[in-house]
């Protein structure tokens, strides 16, 4: 069972492993940098040795660990200069992963800002491709999308035309968020209706494929393409659902990350002790 969150790296990078420590994590996911903005900060040699130092000593598997892109790239952007600043950023993001240690890096799918979903994935594909093409061993993990305005990767189908397009293979994966495929219109409000979503995506994007799962519960209905993250059992997907997917993931061996939200209701402690107690 490999069960963590998002953990925070205010003060210094391996300030992470201490914050998924207290949390009681066995798997944890985190921004390498500010994610709010283009420019990152140099990674030290006493930052990359006192990550790995932690990671270590804290026995968690660094196959359970991943880090997120940040905000502001878009790989279907129409725009040129965007969509160039969006690639390095990526190649960027998977040289400082590999620096670390961390095997998979989460990147959304982007927007092709009205361009059509045909323009969008060709400009995607070309993107992950190119970034593909660096020499490290950090696998680029594709996050299905909320099915939001001018998005793509929200239908399984889609998404796995999408992921069939990269080469090399070895150097893909998929990420699965429970939130946004629930709000894409796939119900996981039950046990059976869970089975049947993960067969759908056997079907079209591949079990194999996945590699990490973000499990979060739904503000929004099935869907309202509402991406709002929530407590788990307390939103849209509920408590069987939720409970469904972690046994799936579980089974799967697959590690789960909650990007939950922190506020007078719950917060992080609290949502990974629940995550376990489902498993």
């Amino acid at each position: 069972m490999q069960i963590g969150c998002h953990v925070s790296i205010s003060g210094s990078i391996d300030k992470a492993v201490d914050n998924a420590v207290e949390r009681k994590c066995s798997a944890f996911q985190i921004f390498t940098r500010n994610p709010r903005g283009w420019h990152a900060k140099e990674l030290t040699k006493e930052d990359i040795a006192n990550f790995k130092s932690k990671l270590k000593e804290s026995k968690i598997d660094r196959f359970a660990t991943c880090a997120h892109m940040p905000y502001l790239p878009n790989l279907a952007s129409p725009k040129d200069d965007g969509f160039e600043k969006s690639v390095e950023t990526l190649m960027s993001e998977t040289e400082r992963c590999a620096q670390l240690g961390i095997p998979y890096l989460v990147t959304h799918l982007g927007s092709h800002l009205g361009t059509g979903e045909e323009a969008g994935i060709k400009r995607l594909v070309e993107g992950l491709t190119k970034a593909g093409q660096t020499k490290n061993d950090v696998i680029i993990l594709l996050e299905n999308t909320a099915g939001q305005k001018n998005s793509v990767g929200s239908d399984f189908k889609q998404l796995g035309e999408i992921f069939s397009q990269l080469k090399p293979a070895k150097k893909f994966g998929i990420c699965f968020d429970s939130c946004h495929a629930f709000v894409a219109g796939y119900n996981l409000k039950t046990e059976k209706k869970v089975k049947d979503v993960f067969d759908e995506f056997e079907k079209y994007v591949g079990i194999k494929n996945l590699k990490i799962l973000h499990l979060n519960d739904a503000k929004g209905d099935v869907g309202c393409n509402l991406d709002r993250h929530y407590h788990l059992g307390l939103g849209g997907i509920g408590e069987k659902g939720i409970a469904s997917i972690v046994k799936f993931a579980t089974k799967q061996k697959i590690p789960i990350i909650l990007e939950t939200p922190i506020d007078d209701d719950r917060d992080d402690f609290e949502n990974v002790r629940i995550a376990k107690g489902f498993a």
